[in-house]
């Protein structure tokens, strides 16, 4: 390993050429040639994107040439935040946009699970396959508005079902079939689906998990299901026949005449047009079925990959996520690029952590995405996997879910190659995109990320509301974007959008991240300023842990608090005060871990169960879960919490005492 990084150290330089094939600089000259604005660098240019948003979209539309059967008679006529209408008049398809970019001459999709080979799918037999499950969502009764929701893991037909749903201008939503039946349940009942699309069943690391029984409930809990298509990865199918009104995905296809016969239409949607609903969690109440539109995501996906990732029409993009993480979302926008991508599903660390190097090396992925918690794994095992595979090819890699330590930026300088621009992004499950992250034409330094993307009004602001510069803040966004949530499902007042994103500063969105921004505008992200659990990218609310750990007769009361941040392992404790005689034992916390696994996901088992005294609660109530893990993140209390807000601050004396001992 080379000699230690410090914060801040220049690690990587764009040559020449890099610079001149970027396709950041490629906009750049078509902006001057075709629009007369010129700009010499990406400081530049990214100020003009937030201070001129309506030219700017127009210009990602008009350069990316947007297929729409109607042109819009505005751009933005009121930037208000909420409420901000992009592209009024507008029709447009996300997934026509989608189709019309996929390459001819080469795979659109390389896939692969633990124990296959590498299934490639090209542009003919994925419209054909679209096709084909559109027409069957058709004589379902499927129209546009309904919802089309899957239970499915990371498999090309998790995206030929969105496109399906989507051509017709159904609103998609999905679930990982890691996910318990509470918590997909906890999702999907809101939105009253008309058609499930599930797998009986998958793999990881090497190991069978049959969940028939669950699609079996969540059939019986979704009282507006018609349908059920059944996807068999563990069996032959036969198990379609015991589940009511269900059909097996491989009789749609038969059934379906070839595409010269069966003609793919769009329907032509309003630019607000729903295209999914994603779920991200507070402390209280179900998860905040986030709606986000057709035109809002196909702009901010064409832009964030085409310039900020740099794809072009030879890459294979790869990043390991579920369907459960907007990250999957994501991958499927890098298609607007003209890139090819590459799915894997399974375990990344099964049979060892090298195997999603051999994946690269097999496929010949140009850009590696990631999470910070992987890179993290790696370096545990003591893996370098440079010496064991070719990964010359990779000119990218991405990482995100967490805050990527200086030993990651490391690692993959020392052990992928010293080549490659490490673009360590930030974002969320609100917007669906990185909103600071990599810009290929510029510099790269350890622990930073390169910055705020095109379009993306991203500041750190102190509590007052001001602009704070080197010193660490709320991360902000002061002017809309397009793939800003349209609003909310049952929240016809938006107020729990009000509450959930404007409540601190009016008229500004504040996302719940702290960051600080140098005067070069490199960004370093220091995790969560709210309570929201983020374990490997997938965002989970307190509430849904308290439901199932307080359902057990022996714990009267939980808090739950996620300790991930910035060079620290991530590590999630859980407190418990327990019912008079009841004692927190090895059987008790076992069971409690099981539940959680079953009913949440497996990705939420805490790390540590405490036996406690009392919860802190505020004098309205609520359980003090920012200011208890401002405590054990080490702030000073005087900075974290008031007693004299609090209606047991006694409470306090164990957080403080653990938090010495952390």
């Amino acid at each position: 390993m080379s000699e230690p990084i410090r914060e801040g150290q220049l690690l990587w330089e764009p040559s020449a050429e890099i610079i001149k094939n970027a396709n950041l600089t490629t906009f750049m000259r078509w902006l001057s040639a075709v629009e007369g604005r010129h700009f010499e660098n990406y400081e530049q240019l990214w100020w003009w994107s937030v201070t001129e948003i309506e030219d700017f979209w127009f210009a990602i539309w008009n350069y990316f040439e947007v297929v729409a059967s109607r042109q819009a008679t505005h751009i933005l006529p009121n930037r208000q935040m909420p409420g901000a209408v992009w592209f009024p008049g507008a029709r447009l398809n996300y997934a026509e946009n989608v189709i019309a970019k996929m390459p001819l001459d080469r795979p659109v999709i390389y896939y692969r699970d633990e124990e296959g080979p590498v299934v490639e799918i090209g542009k003919d037999d994925l419209v054909q396959q679209v096709a084909a499950l559109a027409a069957a969502l058709k004589e379902m009764g499927v129209k546009s508005g309904d919802r089309v929701v899957a239970y499915l893991p990371n498999i090309p037909e998790t995206i030929i079902s969105l496109l399906a749903a989507a051509s017709l201008g159904a609103i998609w939503s999905s679930c990982s079939p890691d996910f318990g039946s509470r918590s997909v349940l906890d999702r999907f009942t809101q939105i009253e689906p008309t058609v499930l699309i599930a797998v009986d069943g998958y793999r990881y690391g090497g190991k069978p998990f049959n969940r028939l029984g669950v699609v079996a409930e969540l059939q019986a809990n979704l009282p507006t299901l018609k349908k059920t298509i059944l996807i068999p990865l563990l069996s032959d199918g036969r198990a379609a026949d015991a589940l009511a009104q269900t059909v097996r995905w491989s009789d749609i296809q038969a059934k379906q005449p070839r595409l010269d016969q069966l003609q793919l239409t769009f329907a032509q949607l309003p630019f607000e047009h729903p295209l999914w609903v994603l779920y991200s969690s507070g402390t209280t109440g179900l998860p905040k079925p986030i709606v986000q539109g057709h035109g809002g995501i196909l702009l901010e996906h064409v832009k964030a990959t085409a310039l900020h990732l740099d794809l072009k029409k030879n890459d294979r993009f790869f990043w390991y996520t579920s369907t459960g993480w907007m990250m999957w979302n994501f991958i499927v926008g890098g298609l607007l690029s003209g890139a090819s991508i590459v799915l894997y599903n399974g375990s990344p660390g099964y049979p060892n952590m090298n195997a999603l190097w051999r994946l690269a090396e097999d496929i010949g992925i140009t850009y590696f995405g990631t999470s910070a918690a992987f890179v993290s794994a790696c370096i545990k095992a003591k893996i370098k996997p440079n010496e064991k595979f070719d990964l010359n090819g990779i000119r990218g890699v991405g990482s995100t879910g967490s805050p990527l330590s200086l030993a990651g930026f490391q690692w993959i300088y020392d052990y992928v190659n010293r080549h490659l621009a490490l673009e360590s992004l930030s974002g969320g499950t609100d917007l669906c995109t990185a909103f600071v992250g990599g810009a290929r034409i510029n510099p790269i330094f350890a622990g930073e990320l390169q910055g705020p993307s095109l379009g993306a009004k991203v500041l750190a602001f102190d509590e007052q509301g001001k602009v704070v510069l080197d010193e660490v803040g709320e991360l902000v966004i002061a002017e809309p974007m397009p793939s800003m949530p349209l609003y909310f499902w049952n929240d016809p007042e938006m107020t729990r959008y009000k509450e959930s994103y404007f409540a601190m500063y009016p008229g500004i969105w504040r996302h719940g991240d702290w960051i600080k921004l140098n005067k070069r505008r490199g960004a370093v992200i220091y995790g969560r300023s709210d309570s929201t659990i983020n374990r490997g990218g997938i965002r989970m609310g307190t509430s849904e842990i308290y439901q199932v750990v307080e359902s057990f007769d022996e714990i009267l009361d939980s808090l739950v608090i996620d300790l991930s941040m910035l060079e620290r392992e991530p590590f999630m404790p859980m407190f418990v005060v327990l019912r008079e005689g009841a004692v927190l034992d090895d059987e008790l916390i076992s069971r409690i871990h099981e539940r959680i696994r079953s009913e949440i996901s497996p990705r939420h088992i805490p790390n540590e169960i405490i036996a406690i005294e009392e919860i802190p609660y505020t004098l309205s109530g609520k359980k003090m879960e920012v200011p208890i893990r401002k405590i054990l993140l080490g702030r000073d209390v005087k900075g974290a919490a008031n007693p004299g807000a609090m209606r047991n601050p006694q409470a306090l004396e164990f957080f403080i005492k653990y938090a010495g001992a952390l």
